[in-house]
This record gives C-alpha cells, structure tokens and sequence, in this order.
C-alpha cells in the first residue's frame, strides 16, 4: 500500500465508518476512573470525558498519578482504569498491569484485541479500523470518538466534500486553526500532527477561542492562513488572510477533528513529502529502539 497524505486517509476512514458501524461506548459505566493513554490516545480519553470527571494520566506520570492517588483508591472512591491503546502494546501492557495492581477494574479501548494489554485487562472494547501509514491514528480513535458521540460518518463526509477551500491556499507557509472553547482538546492533536507531518519544516499551530487570546497572535503575517471553525474570528492573524469555516450547530468532536485533519492531509499534499522521506528509517530504525525493541514497526499498520 502506497503511503497516502491525511487527507486521503480521513475520507477512506469515513467511507469505512459508513460500511462499518461503531459500536456504542456507554461512558455513564464509568464513574470517576483513572483515563490512561499515550500520545494520541490521551487526547481521545479528554475528548470522551470531556464532560464527565475523570483523573488523566499519561506513560510518563501514571506511575506518580497511582500513587499519589492511593489513598483515594483504597476507601473505595475510584475503582476503574480505562486504557487507550490501538495497538494494545508499548506502554499499554504495563499500565493495565500497575492498575490492576492498585485493584482496579481495567478497560481497555483498543484495534487490537488479542494484543498484550487486551490479554491483561478485565475488559476489551474492540474496534474496526483500516489500514494507515504508521502514527495517522487516524481510523483507531475517530472510531471510539464516533461510538461516544454518535456522529454520522456519510454526514461528516458531506460536510468535508463541501469545504470551499481558498484559491491561494498552496501560497500560505504557515498555519494556525482557532477552534471553539468546548473542543479544546483537538488542539493537541493538531499539534501532534504538526510534528510528525511537517517536523521543523511548517509552522502548524491550533489553539481555542479562549487560548487564542492570550498574546497568540502577537505576530500577524500574510504568509499565515488562520482558519476558525465556528467561531468569528475578528482579531487573530493579518485580516485579508482568515478563513472563517463555518460548520452545522450540532457538530462534535468526531466532526472537527475529521476537518481539521482533512485540512492538515490538505497541506501535506501541497508542500513537501517529509513524512513520507522519513517514516520508513524511523519505522525500521530507531522508532522501535526507543521503546527498547529490535522489531521494526510497520510502515503501514494493517486494518482488521
């Protein structure tokens, strides 16, 4: 399979979603656990508790986090662990581990039922996903945002078929998305995107509406495109280069992140390829050395 650019990727993931129906997460079964994820799969678990309460915890400060909230655990008022892991493997296995070690109830919200956390953990939610180039991510967590928000996949592909993209969009060297204050959480993202995408080569910033206003956009620049989705952008970014989306009311998370991802394979597509140079040497090299594994990871991860 050909390496392919996001954008490609989003509307393949929706075409699949439309075949293929999400199951449903019922997030009311979850009463104060601990969300635990890497990467991506921590913004997912802000997305799916963003308004419900929860203690996040990532690979790094997990451990801390455990402890820290032991005394908590031990009279009873928090005794469930979800884990976000597509693959079920890296740090997902030892942290279905730690938290049954607290006698914790564990979840696991994973693409890979029958990998090593799906092995540990009390419970496995499984879900569908295609095949996509290694750190896309983008079929695994749009799947359990959608099974949380209940959002149409035909309806969002509608919407992104829609996009009057700007004329001069392949003129921008730079990007920055302000998106409203509830889906604060994409912003990240967005963020992580940039990283793996573009590296040092684009300038590629996402904020909240909220965000935005504190000193963001000091700096304003006709090179930069500032793209709002449902929000009035009056004051950020040089005011002949705003692009203001405007997107149906009841849009959610599953609806902004497939744009705002879409827009971002949009912008892979017009600038160099420094993803696709690159992924190949950090999938066979030292990609998996940093994890301590002489295993190379696939280019592209297969769907199941």
């Amino acid at each position: 399979m050909e390496i392919i650019n996001l954008n490609e990727n989003v509307l393949r993931t929706l075409d699949f979603f439309i075949e293929n129906k999400v199951p449903k997460l019922d997030l009311a079964e979850f009463k104060l656990p601990f969300v635990v994820g890497s990467g991506n799969a921590y913004n997912t678990g802000m997305i799916l508790f963003s308004e419900r309460a929860a203690v996040f915890a990532d690979e790094s400060n997990f451990k801390n986090v455990m402890d820290s909230y032991k005394e908590v655990i031990g009279k009873g008022l928090i005794s469930q662990a979800l884990i976000i892991s597509a693959s079920g493997e890296k740090d997902a296995p030892w942290e279905t581990e730690l938290a049954k070690q607290y006698g914790l109830k564990t979840t696991l919200l994973t693409c890979s039922p029958d990998s090593a956390a799906a092995k540990i953990a009390d419970e496995t939610i499984a879900y569908r996903k295609i095949a996509e180039p290694y750190t896309y991510n983008f079929s695994t967590y749009a799947g359990m945002i959608l099974s949380a928000t209940g959002e149409d996949p035909k309806g969002i592909k509608n919407i992104i078929e829609r996009l009057d993209i700007p004329a001069n969009f392949s003129e921008y060297e730079s990007f920055a998305f302000v998106l409203p204050d509830e889906f604060l959480n994409i912003c990240p993202m967005i963020d992580i995107k940039k990283s793996e995408l573009f590296g040092p080569h684009l300038s590629l910033r996402a904020f909240s509406s909220g965000h935005a206003r504190h000193a963001k956009f000091v700096i304003p620049w006709e090179r930069e495109l500032v793209i709002s989705i449902n929000t009035e952008n009056k004051y950020f970014g040089h005011p002949q280069h705003r692009w203001n989306i405007q997107l149906p009311e009841k849009s959610s998370f599953g609806t902004i992140l497939s744009v705002t991802y879409y827009l971002v394979g949009k912008i892979q597509e017009i600038k160099p390829p420094y993803f696709k140079k690159n992924i190949e040497a950090y999938c066979n090299d030292y990609g998996p050395r940093a994890y301590g594994k002489g295993v190379p990871f696939d280019v592209i991860v297969p769907g199941n």
